[in-house]
């Protein structure tokens, strides 16, 4: 064999020895080593997460995106997603139709001060079927249970006569005092969120709070309760929402001396017909300004989920809850 024939081979040798490295190299960039870990299917999971977030969050790009339209734009096919200009004024008409700081006044009232209530006296009793032994504690719980299960519907009257014997109706008492005792709205479901969370934390570091000489109370307050603060903050973060939404009893105990803004939103059309009827600006309201009052409505609580949104998904990981 010829010297030229052997240089000719080696550099065929050479490169398919360099075809197949790029080969392997690509195949890995692409597929990954282990399968998962790949381009494509990272490709195909981001593809996934923005279509599912994108279903979430559809509603909310849509809402804001018609609430900043004029009538010219509302009224053009042409128009999709992006307004010409940003219309304001449908805010400022929906502000003014909702009485909005005087409406989210008494909304926070309802909806905060019995998140509050809630938020402490079921920690302290989700400590207590999490940590101590005593006689009855598995029927206790179980009927703790129960009471998130029983519909609200068939307590109603009961609830209703009680609180009006009490003389507290059309006050926000009958939200807050259920939440002094740990009951109120889901008050079941927050004792087992904190009971799920305190049976995570380990009895060695209560034993060793003990040893210091610290009681049982103390050791809820200054070792507990301190790094807690995730389960405390999704308790309080659930309990205000689902305060905020209430439509079905905060009519029945409110009556006509207390609103909200969710209560508020379903007279939107008739108030605003009253407020503007006669006027020269505006004589109906039209779907732009139906959608900014409801992004009013829920702009409190989307600043609320983006400050605690840390804390909420450490909870939800660590007790597997939901909230649903």
């Amino acid at each position: 064999m010829s010297k030229i024939e052997i240089a000719r081979r080696r550099r065929t040798a050479d490169v398919r020895a360099a075809a197949l490295a790029a080969l392997v190299k690509t195949r890995s960039v692409l597929l990954g080593r282990k399968g998962s870990d790949g381009l494509m299917m990272k490709i195909v999971i981001y593809a996934l997460l923005i279509s599912i977030g994108f279903i979430y969050v559809y509603p909310l790009l849509f809402m804001v995106s018609q609430s900043f339209k004029n009538l010219d734009d509302l009224l053009d096919p042409t128009v999709a997603w992006i307004p010409r200009t940003l219309y304001w004024a449908n805010y400022g008409e929906a502000w003014q139709v909702l009485h909005y700081m005087r409406t989210l006044g008494s909304t926070l009232l309802v909806a905060v001060a019995p998140a509050v209530c809630q938020t402490v006296s079921c920690a302290i009793v989700g400590y207590g079927f999490a940590k101590f032994r005593f006689p009855g504690k598995t029927f206790l719980f179980g009927l703790m249970l129960l009471t998130f299960i029983v519909p609200k519907q068939v307590v109603m009257i009961p609830t209703f006569l009680l609180f009006k014997d009490y003389g507290m109706l059309e006050t926000p008492l009958p939200f807050i005092v259920p939440g002094l005792f740990a009951q109120g709205l889901r008050g079941a479901l927050f004792i087992l969120i904190y009971c799920q969370f305190f049976r995570t934390i380990p009895d060695a570091l209560e034993e060793a709070a003990q040893m210091d000489g610290a009681g049982s109370l103390r050791t809820f307050f200054r070792i507990i309760l301190p790094i807690s603060l995730p389960a405390i903050v999704v308790v309080f973060l659930f309990s205000m929402v689902w305060h905020w939404n209430e439509t079905y009893l905060a009519p029945l105990y409110l009556g006509n001396a207390m609103t909200t803004l969710p209560l508020e939103l379903k007279t939107f059309n008739d108030a605003f017909k009253a407020m503007y009827t006669g006027s020269s600006k505006v004589t109906d309201v039209n779907e732009a300004i139906r959608m900014a009052a409801t992004l009013l409505i829920v702009l409190p609580l989307l600043v609320l989920y983006l400050f605690a949104q840390k804390w909420f998904t450490q909870v939800v990981d660590k007790t597997g809850l939901t909230g649903e």
